[in-house]
């Protein structure tokens, strides 16, 4: 594999550490340089890249910025993004990113980035619901990992945090769940107490109980609020009726 790439960062010994770990994997022919998006963007018109190893935080057009540029191209580079902050990563992976690496990097960190981008479909070629699946980097065991959303069953708020449920494991995220609610309903996530957004299609029962209405989703019993026991009453009707007349 002859990877061409292209590292971003404002800070130039940030961007010299990059490139060196970049240049120093055996799948990377080829590094570029840019310390701002201007310059970026000057590299990405002359050259064919691969891949954009993108800073978040920079002056000017700033990493998410640049990277809504990028998806605009006819057949985009893969983009990770490269930084000490996590409050962007729901962001990052809405945008299509294909990793989300924490700094200080770490060879072993990049070498999977780096496997991720080697193994990624041409867009040319890749099946829309394919590119267009999002992900979210949880940490798990130390290491990031890239959890679909397809994988996630239900959500729960914590504070400013959401702890997302898959069927063996969960996973704690810096985001709201007012801003899940709203970004996931287009992919069937539905609001069903201020504290849970659960996936439509994997509720098997909704019950009366003494307390209130709740719905069972994977052996769980969460609580269905007052406010949107109305709502969700109609949204399964409709699923059924769909499913009946297909």
């Amino acid at each position: 594999m002859n990877l061409v790439v292209l590292a971003v960062d404002d800070e130039p010994p940030a961007l010299d550490e990059l490139a060196y770990l970049l240049d120093a994997d055996g799948r990377v022919a080829h590094v570029h340089r840019a310390g701002d998006a201007t310059e970026a963007l000057r590299v990405l018109r002359d050259a064919e890249v691969d891949a954009v190893f993108l800073d978040v935080r920079m002056p000017g057009l700033d990493g998410m910025e640049l990277a809504r540029v990028l998806r605009r191209f006819a057949h985009p580079p893969a983009i990770v993004f490269v930084t000490a902050y996590d409050d962007g990563a729901v962001d990052a992976f809405d945008l299509g990113a294909t990793d989300y690496v924490r700094k200080p990097v770490r060879a072993q960190r990049l070498a999977e980035s780096l496997r991720r981008v080697a193994g990624r479909v041409p867009a040319a070629t890749a099946p829309i619901a394919a590119q267009d699946e999002p992900a979210i980097p949880v940490e798990l065991a130390g290491n990031t990992r890239m959890l679909p959303r397809s994988s996630v069953r239900w959500v729960e708020a914590q504070g400013d945090y959401a702890r997302l449920h898959t069927a063996d494991a969960s996973h704690l995220v810096r985001v709201s769940l007012a801003t899940l609610a709203e970004r996931w309903g287009n992919a069937g996530f539905v609001r069903i107490h201020r504290s849970y957004l659960v996936q439509l299609r994997l509720i098997t029962e909704l019950r009366l109980t003494g307390s209130g209405y709740v719905v069972a989703v994977d052996g769980a019993e969460l609580p269905v609020s007052r406010r949107h026991t109305r709502e969700l009453k109609d949204k399964l009707i409709r699923s059924a009726k769909n499913d009946w007349t297909r």
